[in-house]
């Protein structure tokens, strides 16, 4: 195989799968890590792909990107399934859960329709559909629905959280920095997130590896507001090891 060809090939898996390993590739593609390395510096340097610890990730989008949630289910889907069964061995019969929006707080709520004294307080008219049917409880904030993440934002989402308190929140983000906190593409929605935030005794970010070092437009909370993290084990060791030295629970799924 040309080094073009198997370059486009790479290409083709991250678009499937979300992400790359060096190893995985060089198995994949019968040759050594040293090569597959070189041909992800080299789509590196063409803007094709992020480089990361191991392997490579996604080009990174701008601060405004805002994809849609059936654009986002097709990514990392495995990992966002091991995120959720993660997420629920923190959940007890009994609590208050807050779901935000998001495909990794969607495969949270499926893995959680088993439970039978649960009340899980949400923005997110997708998660509730999940949930109907169960004997799962559920608040839904009401308020303006944004298409593009079925989530509902604005004054009377804000309200209605103002007035709850939870048990746990997990929140689902577009970025995590180690320096500059959380954040999303949009600003309605980073204020609704921040009311979850102020009536959660506990937030536990959820996220896959590829959300690491990426600034989204509207900041939501710095790492000092939250308790733990919930990712895959592609995260950056960098920034594995930045979040424990900040003293934030870490479980990678």
């Amino acid at each position: 195989m040309l080094n073009e060809e198997r370059r486009r090939a790479i290409l083709d898996i991250l678009n499937r799968e979300g992400r790359l390993l060096v190893s995985e590739l060089a198995r994949k593609f019968k040759t050594s890590q040293v090569t597959i390395r070189k041909d992800l510096d080299v789509l590196h340097g063409q803007g094709l792909v992020h480089r990361s610890h191991g392997g490579a990730l996604p080009a990174r989008e701008g601060a405004l990107e805002d994809p849609t949630l059936r654009e986002k289910e097709k990514l990392h889907r495995k990992e966002k399934l091991r995120i959720a069964e993660a997420a629920t061995a923190m959940v007890k019969e009994g609590q208050v859960v807050i779901l935000d929006s998001g495909t990794t707080t969607t495969a949270i709520a499926r893995a959680l329709r088993n439970f039978r004294k649960l009340t899980i307080v949400t923005n997110a008219v997708n998660i509730a559909a999940e949930l109907a049917g169960t004997e799962v409880e559920v608040i839904l904030t009401g308020g303006t629905l944004r298409k593009n993440s079925f989530s509902l934002v604005g004054p009377m989402a804000e309200e209605t959280l103002r007035h709850l308190n939870a048990d746990i929140l997990f929140l689902g983000v577009d970025g995590i920095d180690v320096h500059y906190g959380l954040s999303t593409p949009n600003l309605l929605e980073a204020k609704v997130n921040r009311m979850m935030v102020e009536g959660a005794k506990r937030t536990v970010a959820v996220c896959d590896s590829s959300k690491f070092g990426r600034r989204s437009l509207s900041h939501i909370v710095p790492l000092s507001a939250i308790h733990g993290v919930i990712t895959d084990r592609g995260i950056p060791k960098t920034d594995l090891k930045a979040l424990k030295k900040a003293r934030i629970e870490m479980t990678v799924a």
